[in-house]
């Protein structure tokens, strides 16, 4: 019971990170917002930092949900396989997970001030790159973790494009995400058969 209390205020928070910023996350908005009686997040997160916290640490529980998912599609050697599970998160982002994404800038934002919290989205950014590492080599990746890096940073940037750059407008389209994803997976292993051939630039 109470880690489901903790979780719907968790996810509540995210929601009014999404919603009014991070200036309008405050207890009482998330208690309202939750429909629980005032003072009910305070209990569980007596500080605003503890509130982000449990924000991040959900945003990441989510992100390895996502992952559990993608994972066991991925068999070894099977690029394809790879780029149709990232479209699949990435329209499930880019449209149910639209406003989970929205409070995951906020909180990088958050982030920049705040030591502890930048920790915690390390930490988290650091461990779904090693799941994503996992599978590249699988695909035979050299330098599987720098790999990950580069690939999750390239997706992540499609995201923001899609949800708060250029292109934030567009039409979400299943198609187009798998074109881009099977570009991304490709660049990155072909950026390792590049160091296999030739070495290191320099």
């Amino acid at each position: 019971m109470e880690q489901e209390r903790r979780q719907l205020i968790a996810r509540t928070a995210l929601h009014v990170l999404a919603t009014a910023g991070a200036r309008g996350l405050t207890h009482r908005a998330v208690d309202t917002a939750a429909g629980l009686s005032p003072g009910s997040t305070s209990y569980y997160f007596r500080t605003r930092a503890a509130l982000l916290s449990a924000c991040l640490d959900d945003l990441v529980a989510q992100d390895h949900e996502d992952l559990d998912v993608m994972v066991p599609l991925v068999t070894a050697a099977d690029t394809d396989a790879m780029a149709a599970a990232i479209a699949d998160v990435l329209e499930r982002w880019l449209t149910v997970g639209r406003e989970r994404h929205t409070a995951r800038y906020e909180l990088f934002m958050e982030a920049l001030r705040r030591p502890d919290l930048a920790e915690v989205l390390h930490r988290g950014g650091m461990a779904v790159r090693a799941r994503v590492a996992e599978v590249l080599a699988g695909l035979g990746a050299d330098d599987p973790q720098g790999r990950a890096h580069w690939l999750v940073a390239a997706l992540d940037g499609v995201v923001f494009d899609r949800l708060a750059g250029a292109n934030a407008a567009a039409p979400v389209d299943r198609d187009e995400l798998e074109v881009v994803a099977r570009r991304l997976v490709a660049g990155a292993l072909a950026l390792s058969l590049d160091l296999k051939t030739h070495g290191p630039p320099g």
